[in-house]
C-alpha cells in the first residue's frame, strides 16, 4: 500500500534499491546531497547535480526536465553517508516560471525498481520559492526511512545549498545553472505517465513514524524555541548537538546571531557538531515481535559518549513529537476542508437544498470527515505511545545535568571534573498529550542568558497568582537554575553574583547564602549595583582584549577566568541609565567571554524604559516560574507549554547539592 505523506511525515522503506520520480508540470532541476550521521555535507563530492550527476549509489538527471527519475542504491552510498536529501529548483534564465507558486504542485514518488510506489508526496503551499528540499531518505538504526520535507527557498538554489551547509553556495549554484543552460549530457528517461489515481488530492492517513538517526544539515543551527511576543521571529531557541568544550558553543537558548532571519527558510535541521570524532555505536535495541516497533533503548542516538547520545535522543524525541502532532493537525485540517468543499458542491445544486438529498449529502460529508480524523488520531496515538515508551526508558537513564530534581541521581550527585554538554532547565509538552514531557536542554557553556518573567501578565496561570507570591516563585526558580549550574561545573570554574537592589529576595536567596557558594554577598542599593556591574564589565573588557591580542597570559592574576553568572532580581529597580547600559553590554558581549545573565523581572514594568531595552529582551531566553505556552518551534510553529523544574515538596535536594558544591570547593582549595 502506498504511503501518501504530508509535510514532516515519515515512512519506512522496505528496500534499498529505489527510484525517486519527480513530476513537476514544468522543467525543473533535480539534485541530491548526502549527509553523514550528524547531517553534515562533507563537500561538493557529496552533491549530485546536473554538472556532476553521479555519486556512488546515486544518479540524477543532467538537464532540466518536467519529469525525472533519480536512481538510488542506499547500500552503495559512500561510507559514512546516512542521508539523501532530494532538491528541486527552477532553472534560471530559461524564460520559464521563476517561482513554484506559478506552476502545478510538484509530485515526488519513491518507488521500487519495478515502479511500485512506496511513498508519495505532493509539494503544496509553495509561493515565491524557486527551490525546494523535497524529501529525504535517512538511516534510523538499521533501517532506512523517507521523510517528506517540502521546505522552500525564495532565495533559490544558492540559498538552499547554503542551508545544506555547502561552502560557497552561490558559486556552486551558478555552475549548476550553467550546466543546465548548456544541456551538458543525456537526459534521464521520463517516468511512465501518471494515472488519475496518482493525481488525486493527497492527504495524511499514516503514522508520523519514528525519528531519524540524524537530521538534515544546516550551516549554523537556529535556536528551536522562541517567544514570539518578546523575541520576534528572528530569535528562536533550540537544543543543539555537541560543541567542543574548549570554547563557548551554541546553547539551546542559543546565540541570537544564529537565528534565522525574518522571512527566511524554516530549518528542519538537527544541529551538528563543529568538530566531531567518530560517534560511538548506539546500543542495540532488543528484538521486537513481528509487526511491532523496536523496544526503546536509552542512548540509541549517535554520539561520542553516552551523554551525547542521550542529548541527541532527547532532541530526536522533541523533533518526533513536533512532527507527529503537525501531521495530525494537518490531517484534521484537510478533513475539515474536504468536508466544506463537498458540502459546497452538494448544496450548489438547487435540487439538493430541499428534501432529504441535502441532509444525506451533509451526513456523508461529515462521515468522511470523521473517518479521516479518526484515522489521523489513531496514527498520532501510535506515535505518542511509542514516544511515551521511549521517555519512560530515557528519563531514568539521564545524568544529573539532564535530570529533573525528583530524579534520584541528584541525591548521589558528585561535582564533575568537566562540564556536561547541556543542562535541563524545564520540560516541554503539547496539548495532544500533556503528560508526555520532553526535557528542555540548554547547551553549555551558555551562550545566551535567561529571563524569568515575574509579571502577572506573563501567562494565564501567573494572572491568577498573588503578585508577591509570583515574584518569590520567580526568584526561587532563578536560585534553582543557579544551583544546577554550580553543581555541574568543576569546583571553582563557575561563580554566581547576585544583585538584589532592595533586598527583597533574602528568603529565596537563603540556600545560596547559607551554603557560602556566592562570589560575594548579594549587592543592594545603587552602590552595590554599580560595583558588581563595574566588576563584570571590566572582566569582559579585559578578556576580550586578551583574546583579540592572543595575550591570555597578560590577564591580571586576580581575574577570575571561570564562567560568571549574574542574577539580577526585580529589574529595573535600582538601575540608572548607566547601569542599564552596562547590563545591555553584558548581555551582548558577556556570553562570548563567559559572563551570563539570569534576570528576574516583570516585562511590563521594565517596558517603561521603552525600546532601549528591546535588544536586551531579545538576547535572553524567556522562561516563566509557572507553566506557560509561550515557546514556538521553528518547523511548524507549535505553541509549546514550558513547565519549570520544581523541587519535590519536603525535599532538601537543593541544600544537599549546594553543600556538595561547597565541599568540593573546599577540597579543591577554591
Amino acid at each position: 500500500m502506498t504511503a501518501e505523506l504530508v509535510r514532516g511525515q515519515n515512512h519506512t522503506l522496505p528496500q534499498t534499491r529505489l527510484e525517486i520520480r519527480v513530476s513537476a508540470g514544468t522543467p525543473v532541476v533535480a539534485g541530491a546531497t548526502l549527509g553523514d550521521e550528524r547531517g553534515t555535507v562533507r563537500g561538493v563530492e557529496w552533491i549530485a547535480h546536473p554538472g556532476s550527476p553521479q555519486l556512488p549509489g546515486l544518479e540524477v538527471s543532467q538537464q532540466a526536465a518536467a519529469d525525472h527519475r533519480l536512481a538510488v542504491d542506499l547500500e552503495a552510498l559512500p561510507a559514512g553517508a546516512h542521508r539523501v536529501t532530494v532538491l528541486l529548483a527552477l532553472p534560471v534564465g530559461a524564460g520559464g516560471p521563476v517561482r513554484f507558486g506559478a506552476v502545478p504542485a510538484p509530485f515526488v514518488a519513491v518507488t521500487g525498481l519495478d515502479g511500485t510506489e512506496i511513498a508519495t508526496f505532493t509539494l503544496t503551499d509553495l509561493d515565491a520559492e524557486s527551490a525546494v528540499s523535497a524529501l529525504e531518505l535517512y538511516r534510523r538504526q538499521d533501517a532506512w526511512k523517507v521523510r517528506a520535507v517540502g521546505q522552500g527557498y525564495a532565495g533559490g538554489l544558492a540559498e538552499m545549498l547554503a542551508d545544506q551547509g555547502v561552502t560557497d553556495p552561490a558559486a556552486l549554484a551558478g555552475s549548476i545553472q550553467e550546466a543546465v543552460t548548456r544541456g551538458l549530457a543525456r537526459s534521464v528517461a521520463p517516468p511512465p505517465p501518471r494515472t488519475p489515481e496518482a493525481d488525486r488530492v493527497r492527504h495524511a492517513t499514516g503514522s508520523a513514524d519514528h525519528r531519524p538517526a540524524a537530521p538534515p544539515p544546516a550551516p549554523e543551527p537556529p535556536e528551536p524555541l522562541a517567544d514570539p511576543a518578546t523575541t520576534g521571529p528572528a530569535h528562536t531557541t533550540q537544543p543543539h548537538t555537541a560543541q567542543p568544550h574548549t570554547a563557548p558553543g551554541p546553547a539551546a537558548a542559543g546565540a541570537s546571531a544564529a537565528g534565522p532571519s525574518t522571512g527566511g527558510p524554516i530549518n528542519y535541521a538537527h544541529p551538528r557538531r563543529q568538530h566531531a570524532a567518530p560517534p560511538s555505536p548506539p546500543p542495540a535495541a532488543p528484538p521486537a515481535q513481528p509487526g511491532q516497533p523496536a523496544q526503546p533503548v536509552a542512548g540509541d542516538a549517535t554520539g561520542w559518549s553516552m551523554d551525547e547520545r542521550l542529548y541527541n535522543q532527547i532532541w530526536g524525541m522533541f523533533e518526533d513529537l513536533a512532527r507527529a502532532v503537525a501531521a495530525y493537525r494537518s490531517a484534521v485540517d484537510f478533513a475539515e476542508s474536504r468536508m466544506d468543499q463537498e458540502l459546497d458542491r452538494a448544496l450548489s445544486d438547487p435540487r439538493n437544498r430541499i428534501g432529504g438529498a441535502g441532509d444525506r449529502s451533509r451526513e456523508a460529508a461529515r462521515a468522511k470527515r470523521d473517518e479521516l480524523a479518526s484515522r489521523a488520531r489513531e496514527a498520532l496515538d501510535r506515535d505518542l505511545a511509542q514516544l511515551a515508551a521511549e521517555a519512560a526508558v530515557v528519563e531514568p537513564a539521564l545524568p544529573a545535568a539532564y535530570a529533573g530534581w525528583g530524579n534520584p541521581v541528584w541525591h548521589a550527585h558528585r561535582i564533575p571534573m568537566e562540564i556536561p554538554m547541556a543542562l535541563r532547565i524545564g520540560d516541554l509538552h503539547l496539548p495532544e498529550r500533556t503528560e508526555l514531557r520532553i526535557p528542555l536542554l540548554v547547551r553549555l557553556p551558555l551562550e545566551r542568558g535567561m529571563w524569568v518573567d515575574s509579571g502577572r501578565t506573563a501567562s494565564e496561570a501567573a494572572a491568577l497568582m498573588d503578585t508577591d507570591r509570583l515574584r518569590r516563585l520567580a526568584m526561587e526558580t532563578a536560585v534553582a537554575h543557579a544551583a544546577r549550574l554550580l553543581a555541574v561545573y568543576p569546583p571553582g570554574e563557575f561563580a554566581v553574583h547576585v544583585i538584589d537592589p532592595a533586598g527583597s529576595a533574602a528568603g529565596p536567596l537563603a540556600p545560596l547564602v547559607e551554603a557560602g557558594v556566592l562570589a560575594g554577598p548579594p549587592a543592594a542599593g545603587p552602590g552595590g549595583v554599580a560595583s558588581v556591574l563595574a566588576h563584570l564589565t571590566r572582566r569582559v573588557d579585559l578578556v576580550q582584549m586578551a583574546v583579540r591580542a592572543w595575550a591570555a597570559d597578560s590577564l591580571p592574576p586576580d581575574l577570575d577566568t571561570g564562567e560568571q553568572l549574574l542574577v539580577v532580581n526585580d529589574f529595573p529597580h535600582g538601575f540608572d541609565d548607566r547601569a542599564v547600559t552596562q547590563l545591555r553590554y553584558l548581555a551582548d558581549e558577556g556570553p562570548a567571554v563567559g559572563v551570563h545573565l539570569l534576570m528576574v523581572a516583570d516585562r511590563e514594568e521594565a517596558s517603561a524604559y521603552g525600546p532601549v531595552l528591546d535588544p536586551l529582551w531579545r538576547s535572553l531566553l524567556r522562561i516563566t516560574p509557572v507553566a506557560d505556552s509561550h515557546l514556538a518551534d521553528p518547523w511548524v510553529g507549535h505553541a509549546w507549554t514550558y513547565e519549570p523544574l520544581t523541587i519535590p515538596p519536603g525535599s532538601r535536594v537543593l541544600e544537599q547539592v549546594l553543600a556538595a558544591v561547597a565541599a568540593a570547593r573546599r577540597a579543591a582549595g577554591r
